[in-house]
């Protein structure tokens, strides 16, 4: 899970090309795709491997930002004739294009996941398929993988079924407007059914002791040629949507659990040095959490909206560190077959667009409610993917690290010198002089360092000492 979300809006871009472009060329992040490989997806686009059922009856709609045209899932939702619920899922069938050993397909291990930068994005895939072809846009009919999932009327999962199928989403919704919609009761009967299966699966979720992180998306916008920083707090439609794609990666694990042979998305718990340390920081901020309250029952207590909250949310996040690809055949299960945070079993494949992994886990899952061996390509990778994995999500992680350091520089960089009230949340222990400050105005966390020890959990006065995007990160010392 990412740290932070990252986007700018408006004018705000202009500044920070220069440095976002340093970072991209000190990854190596690809600026473009080769030619060869635009040639394969173009004459891929064209004709797809067609799936023989058809499905396009099934109303679809989709949940994404506004903006996002490279849209992996589409979903509708029905109450069933003996009581409970059924959600159609439908994932973009990747393999439908990618020809396994292809150009697109030796491309997309090199890229392995979607990079997201501040002022646009590294595609995994070209943009005639993952923005066109084999986006689940409501332009037509798209080849996916058809997850048709069972609940009971308490929303457990009662049957699950995936196939191949030909499908057609109708509306591309964004979550505001689903919010309001239901909020208003004016949402279709499919849409209207997300707030109640999202709600049950909350509470699936807190009865075997997973926990949902609503990590704040951060905003730069320029005022009067001075930057902004603002958090847009989730709604709670992000979440219900986000339980429709966990339920899925759930229901794919148990799948391969079942047949013998898988992909798991695994995090092992976390230690105790740090849920200590994130105790620490919930008294800096403010977080009340008595020691008989277990930590998922302190996070569904925060509001997202409340800075202090927003903060510990982002350091709950570094609980998540250790998560990791776990591959496993020949019916023996993996000694660590759980996600921590999911608390159950759980693989990633309702992303495919987007991360590599996905486009391996449906077709694992489609073998086992199929009963069939999994392709051949599918098996000849399985040893490799984790260490793949690895490698992408390093490159993501640091992305997202970096940017945060460059947009925080320029929103910064006009005012070194000035004075800024800031609460202490963390200090090293081998120098205490040393630590993390969460700024009030604006929304920022940075380095604080200079003078005795920091006073952990306090309110402090300082000054910003450096700024500059792309070259030296924000600094503050104490007044």
């Amino acid at each position: 899970m990412p740290r932070r979300h990252l986007h700018v809006q408006g004018a705000a871009q202009a500044p920070l090309r220069a440095a976002l472009s340093a970072l991209r060329t000190s990854l190596d992040v690809p600026s473009g795709f080769p030619a060869d490989v635009l040639a394969e997806a173009e004459r891929a686009a064209g004709a797809p491997r067609l799936p023989a059922y058809d499905a396009t009856r099934i109303e679809l709609f989709t949940i994404d930002p506004p903006t996002s045209t490279d849209l992996d899932q589409a979903m509708h939702l029905e109450r069933r004739a003996g009581g409970g619920y059924r959600v159609y899922y439908a994932i973009a069938d990747v393999a439908a294009f990618v020809t396994p050993g292809g150009a697109v397909d030796a491309e997309a291990h090199r890229r392995v996941t979607t990079l997201y930068f501040p002022d646009g994005k590294t595609p995994l895939h070209p943009a005639v398929l993952s923005e066109g072809a084999a986006s689940l846009l409501p332009d037509g009919a798209r080849p996916a993988l058809l997850w048709c999932i069972d609940l009971d009327a308490d929303g457990a999962t009662a049957a699950t079924d995936v196939r191949r199928a030909l499908v057609r989403s109708r509306a591309k919704l964004d979550y505001e407007g689903v919010q309001k919609q239901i909020d208003a009761g004016t949402a279709p009967d499919s849409l209207a059914l997300l707030r109640d299966i999202g709600t049950l699966r909350e509470q699936q979720e807190v009865a075997r002791g997973g926990i949902s992180l609503n990590v704040p998306e951060q905003e730069i916008v320029e005022h009067d040629h001075r930057y902004d920083l603002t958090y847009r707090a989730p709604l709670p439609a992000d979440g219900w949507n986000a339980q429709i794609s966990l339920l899925t990666g759930i229901a794919g694990a148990e799948l391969m659990l079942t047949y013998g042979t898988g992909i798991l998305r695994t995090l092992p718990s976390a230690p105790d040095g740090a849920v200590a340390r994130l105790r620490r920081s919930a008294k800096a901020l403010g977080i009340d959490w008595p020691h008989h309250v277990p930590y998922a029952a302190v996070v569904r207590s925060l509001d997202p909206r409340r800075p202090h909250h927003a903060a510990f949310l982002q350091e709950c996040t570094t609980l998540l560190r250790g998560a990791g690809y776990t591959v496993f055949t020949g019916h023996t299960a993996p000694e660590l077959a759980v996600h921590a945070a999911v608390a159950a079993p759980y693989t990633h494949c309702t992303a495919p667009l987007r991360r590599l992994v996905d486009r391996y886990a449906g077709e694992l899952c489609l073998a086992a409610v199929a009963g069939q061996d999994p392709p051949e390509w599918v098996t000849s990778a399985l040893a490799e993917l984790p260490q793949e994995m690895a490698r992408g999500t390093s490159r993501a992680n640091t992305v997202e690290r970096e940017c945060v350091d460059i947009v925080e520089a320029a929103l910064l960089k006009d005012r070194v010198g000035e004075l800024f009230e800031a609460t202490v949340v963390d200090v090293k222990e081998q120098q205490p002089s040393v630590g993390t400050v969460h700024l009030s105005d604006p929304a920022v966390v940075a380095r604080v360092e200079g003078g005795g020890p920091l006073p952990l959990g306090e309110r402090l006065r300082v000054r910003l000492a450096q700024a500059d995007p792309g070259s030296t990160k924000v600094l503050f010392t104490p007044a």
